[in-house]
């Protein structure tokens, strides 16, 4: 079930109305919830929704055990146990035929001949990546102490599988989401302007930028890079990034707006990451929530930056190549990722460095505009292994780069629009934005309605045919 859908639409207005209907019991609120999500997951597959149930039924169970345990070794062996399941259940749908192959090409390499691979072919069930990451919060943070409520069986069920954030994020933590279970929902404390501001963001972000330019642009050039010239093989790299950013952000807008009006509110995803000025930055911007969480269950648990500089830099590395390990089983990920590794260990050495003219540089009022520049096309480089079905697709993308400049039949004026909306459209100014947001928060809750009606009706009639499904429900 797509977002930007008359099947979501549907579905949303169901649920909304029945979830506010039962505000004044929360189990049964609660209850409604939890089955709505379990329908939106089986709308796409019902195969793998036991895998939905249990995985979250053993988050439920180790995490509520976690808080009435006080012996040490026990509550070490039972996280150590519930995350071993997590990691082992994504590990076998998502990275067994990886892992098939590159154990067989190893032996190849060694001189053991085993004849033909032998893959195991492993469905993978949407989203799976992160619902195993939510069930995997919820134990640390109970091990942890750092859940502020009792960890209750139904709710625990909601917060791993709650349907806006279902099969592709934001991450949510269970310190935050968990206490926001226990409250009755207010409805005249909801920031219905907001909402609908997010919706339409969204919308506006997915359905007219992201996907014509993946269809006008990106996917013509990187499924056949050496038949275009080098300016459509770059703008196909700008695009790339442009689309990868509306796609994702545009999901997240949405998911956020329609928790929201549901009365929950969830982490922010993105803040301008194309206007960090470091890879540090980027990542502060870009995908907070996955970000956040590596650097708090992975980074910090491996040392952190506690121990020398060789091994902060390790951690970093591992950190990254982890990183983009998740976000795919694929080599290109896994370069993706160490590539962003030795950007982040490049920049903590430059930053950390007691040469003079470095600092001066650094002080410049130039250095920040040429910072943000290079940082952008650091993160363009990491995009093309991102986007690219293979190392070799990547290498040709990189060679049609030095190729014939002139020509080329994809560039037209409503490709530059979208291009320039999706990489600076994140420039508006806040202020112009919540400005904006104030105006319609001041109208009658019914017009605020009718607005957005009338804009997804908009938005509906200018979008192209055809809804593609989000990049990352893929991981």
């Amino acid at each position: 079930m797509l977002f930007p859908t008359a099947d979501y639409g549907i579905f949303f207005l169901f649920a909304f109305a029945a979830a506010w209907g039962l505000r004044r019991s929360l189990r049964a609120r609660h209850g409604f919830l939890l089955v709505a999500s379990y329908f939106f997951y089986a709308y796409w597959d019902w195969r793998f929704l036991p895998l939905l149930v249990g995985l979250s039924l053993l988050a439920a169970l180790v995490g509520r055990w976690l808080q009435v345990e006080t012996r040490p070794r026990a509550k070490n062996a039972l996280v150590a146990v519930g995350v071993a399941l997590s990691l082992s259940t994504l590990g076998v749908f998502k990275y067994l035929s990886f892992a098939s192959v590159a154990v067989w090409g190893l032996l190849q390499w060694l001189g053991v001949s085993l004849g033909p691979a032998r893959v195991p072919e492993v469905a993978l069930p949407v989203g799976i990546s992160f619902f195993a990451f939510h069930a995997i919060s919820l134990m640390v943070d109970a091990y942890r102490g750092r859940i502020p409520v009792k960890v209750k069986v139904l709710d625990a069920l909601l917060y791993v599988a709650f349907f806006p954030q279902l099969v592709a994020g934001p991450i949510l933590r269970a310190a935050s989401f968990l206490p926001q279970l226990t409250v009755p929902p207010d409805a005249e404390g909801i920031d219905a302007a907001r909402a609908f501001e997010l919706v339409v963001a969204g919308l506006v972000k997915k359905v007219l930028i992201a996907n014509y330019l993946a269809t006008r642009l990106v996917d013509p050039v990187f499924d056949s890079p050496r038949l275009h010239s080098g300016l459509e093989v770059l703008l196909a790299v700008y695009g790339y990034a442009a689309q990868i950013y509306c796609d994702f952000s545009g999901y997240t807008d949405i998911a956020i707006g329609s928790a929201l009006l549901l009365g929950y509110r969830f982490p922010e995803n993105f803040n301008a990451p194309y206007l960090a000025d470091s890879p540090q930055d980027f990542w502060r911007r870009w995908h907070i929530s996955l970000s956040s969480w590596l650097r708090d269950y992975l980074f910090i648990p491996l040392g952190g930056s506690r121990g020398s500089r060789a091994r902060t830099l390790a951690n970093l590395a591992i950190t990254m190549v982890l990183g983009g390990l998740w976000h795919g089983a694929a080599w290109t990920f896994v370069l993706w990722g160490a590539l962003h590794g030795a950007g982040l260990a490049v920049h903590r050495l430059w930053t950390e460095t007691s040469l003079a003219w470095v600092r001066r540089l650094r002080a410049g009022r130039a250095f920040r505009p040429v910072a943000v520049f290079c940082t952008f096309h650091f993160v363009c480089l990491g995009w093309v292994l991102f986007r690219a079905p293979s190392v070799d697709a990547a290498r040709e993308v990189f060679s049609a780069l030095t190729g014939n400049w002139t020509g080329g039949t994809l560039l037209s004026p409503a490709l530059v629009v979208a291009l320039a909306a999706g990489l600076f459209g994140q420039a508006v100014p806040p202020r112009a934005l919540a400005a904006a947001r104030e105006r319609l928060g001041g109208l009658p809750l019914a017009a605020q309605g009718l607005a957005l009606a009338a804009a997804i009706l908009f938005i509906e009639a200018l979008g192209p045919q055809g809804v593609a499904p989000f990049i990352y429900f893929r991981f």
